[in-house]
């Protein structure tokens, strides 16, 4: 495997699937919870990682997938805690998420959205944002880990 190529990849993908969240963030106007920012937190990890691949590749390259697949799976329990949040399976561990401020603190610039309440991206679809996000770890955890234990080949 080349690792420089599974090194763009791994950042293409993430960098996607950071753009669909903030399109409908921004473009949709669909207001994210305090779990669907930290979500994102491993994507913007797998991008540096990503890139950081392509610049070195070689065996460096290949240990920066694999942490890429690290970074996933890090999204995998994030999304696995928040679709469990959704379904009323567990109360969040966050406290902006149910409804809890700091004494003392200042009030947040934006109004906080229940983590309780999912938010479907696709009106006909029955998945939320969450769900698909819990999938789509699952699968780029998958496929990180599959490219980093693949033979080295080319540069």
């Amino acid at each position: 495997m080349n690792f420089r190529l599974a090194g763009l990849i791994a950042a293409l993908l993430a960098a996607a699937a950071l753009g669909v969240a903030y399109f409908a963030q921004y473009g949709l106007h669909l207001v994210p919870c305090e779990l669907c920012l930290w979500e994102r937190w491993p994507y913007r990890i797998v991008i540096v990682l990503g890139l950081l691949a392509v610049l070195f590749g070689g065996g460096l390259g290949r240990v920066l997938v694999a942490l890429a697949g690290v970074a996933m799976l890090g999204d995998v329990v994030i999304a696995g805690i928040h679709v469990g949040v959704e379904f009323h399976w567990w109360k969040s561990p966050l406290p902006e998420c149910n409804g809890i401020l700091t004494p003392g603190a200042p009030l947040p610039m934006t109004p906080s959205v229940s983590c309780e309440r999912p938010v479907h991206l696709i009106s006909w679809l029955p998945l939320s944002m969450t769900q698909m996000d819990f999938c789509a770890a699952i699968l780029l955890t998958v496929l990180f880990f599959f490219m980093a234990s693949r033979p080295r080949r080319g540069a």
